[in-house]
């Protein structure tokens, strides 16, 4: 039995009702009091009033500091309470949030902090971290147990005051810096349908200073929701106690994570009652496995389509069948707009792939400091133009085929990886693929499957998957190279790392694999 939040559940404190992230967190702490609001790894733990209580006192400090309305705080924090209590803090005092994943190398760093100019620099000392360029001001994680030396200022903050920063992946240059004002989170509050209910129980799987964690803090004010750390290192079992110990309601994973829990004996309907929907990211989720997760767990999988610069864009439903889900992001959530167009803006039929454009409330305002870059990330018609390729389906679900610099071109024919992807993770052998182009003499480019295989004991071979390709998709875009790996590569932000793969390619002549 699929269980779904109703359509009618309003929110336990309106979106709308709020003029700043500061009223609002004050609010929740006051209506959810001793609840708890995030949990760690460890089983650390904060309830809405610490976690406002704490964030007042940090603000303080930051005052202190010399921070106030309009600068940029950064975070170069693990994701957690501490990073939790410093971005409420800096919206407080009417400050602007950037989050540094810390994953990112010493040039990504120094282009970001470079950037942005924060005013102030909260890090972990004890970390093995990039160092902020010379002149930053640096607040130690450890002094975040400093007491403030005076009362906590009052700023006048109003919804079109910025509040956050969210930088890209960088895998197209260095990271640009995407800015979220109060209106924008209020609607991502809006726009979550069956991902929020009241008092979710969320287990969180991106960095905090992804878009999946910054953009959503209203959403967690509103509906008073528990944000728990996923175990790291990950595995199936860590993942599986947790969902049980602290009682998930909302999971996310990629299929590769849902297809290990679901290995485990332990998992069933009995030992996770708590869970109301599984989120999938990053990639597509196999019908099978769909069909395995609401057989055994009696809930429904989802999948959500987002970018950095637009946090929520589409999803589909809890009822939607398996092959919607595989296929298909969905249609556009509420206070969205989605078009597929030529390159020249041009609206396209059902089922021809272009340019996805998106508009709505929650479309980032620019790029920080950028004013060209924002000027050329959007048309005249105010749409947001993405590096996503796709088409609708009949039925006006968007279908998304890549990205516009994925694309390779074998003998005069487009390709496009994630399409052949998709096609790939079919095959009972293949747990998870990612495909690129390789350049070759004569035909131009030859496409190149990395593949984990479902069992290393009984890899699949390069003519099984020609053939299964053939099958089912133009003869041209089946692989013409297999490369077996044990896992694929992914970027800071959670997706497949294709630059990764490409550079292997340059190391590696096809005779070596």
């Amino acid at each position: 039995m699929i269980r779904a939040v109703p359509e009618a559940v309003v929110a336990p404190l309106p979106a709308n009702g709020f003029a700043n992230t500061r009223d609002l967190l004050e609010a929740a702490a006051r209506l959810y009091g001793d609840r708890d609001a995030y949990v760690e790894a460890d089983g650390s733990r904060i309830s809405f009033a610490q976690w406002a209580g704490r964030a007042r006192s940090v603000a303080g400090l930051f005052a202190d500091r010399g921070v106030g309305k309009g600068d940029v705080v950064a975070l170069m924090l693990p994701s957690g309470i501490d990073y939790a209590i410093c971005y409420a803090a800096a919206a407080m005092l009417g400050a602007i949030t950037t989050g540094l994943n810390l994953r990112l190398g010493p040039r990504e760093v120094m282009g970001i902090l470079t950037s942005v100019s924060p005013a102030l620099v909260v890090r972990d000392a004890d970390a093995d971290l990039p160092q902020a360029p010379d002149g930053l001001p640096v607040l130690a994680r450890s002094e975040l147990a400093l007491e403030p030396t005076g009362p906590l200022p009052r700023v006048d903050v109003d919804r079109a005051d910025p509040v956050a920063i969210i930088f890209t992946s960088g895998t197209t240059g260095l990271p640009k810096g995407a800015w979220f004002d109060g209106d924008n989170l209020a609607a991502f509050a809006r726009s979550a349908g069956v991902m929020s209910a009241p008092f979710d129980r969320r287990l969180t799987a991106t960095p905090f200073p992804h878009a999946g964690y910054m953009a959503k803090l209203w959403d967690q004010l509103v509906w008073g929701i528990t944000q728990v750390a996923t175990p790291t290192p990950w595995s199936a079992s860590a993942m599986y106690e947790v969902m049980r110990n602290e009682r998930i309601t909302v999971c996310g994973g990629v299929p590769t994570q849902w297809a290990k829990l679901l290995d485990d004996p332990r998992v069933g309907r009995a030992s996770l009652p708590a869970l109301r929907v599984g989120i999938v990211a990053t990639a597509p989720a196999p019908p099978e496995l769909v069909e395995r997760t609401v057989e055994r767990l009696g809930v429904p999988l989802v999948v959500r389509y987002a970018m950095t610069e637009s946090p929520t864009i589409s999803g589909t439903e809890p009822a939607d069948p398996p092959e919607v889900l595989f296929r298909t992001v969905g249609r556009p959530q509420p206070g969205m707009s989605v078009r597929v167009t030529d390159e020249d803006g041009r609206p396209l039929t059902t089922g021809v792939i272009g340019r996805v454009r998106v508009k709505g409330d929650c479309v980032m305002r620019g790029y920080w400091e950028e004013p060209e870059l924002t000027r050329d990330a959007f048309d005249s018609d105010g749409y947001l133009i993405s590096g996503d390729l796709g088409c609708f389906t009949p039925a006006g679900d968007l279908v998304l085929v890549g990205r516009a610099g994925d694309l390779y071109i074998r003998g005069g024919f487009n390709v496009h990886p994630l399409e052949v992807e998709n096609v790939l993770v079919e095959h009972p052998k293949v747990r998870t693929a990612a495909v690129v182009g390789q350049p070759a003499p004569v035909i131009g480019e030859i496409g190149v499957a990395f593949v984990v295989p479902a069992d290393p004991a009984l890899p699949p071979t390069l003519e099984d998957l020609r053939r299964w390709t053939r099958e089912r998709l133009a003869d041209y875009k089946a692989p013409d190279r297999l490369v077996l790996v044990d896992e694929i590569p992914l970027t800071a932000m959670q997706k497949t790392d294709r630059n990764s793969l490409r550079e292997y390619l340059g190391r590696s002549p096809a005779s070596k694999d």
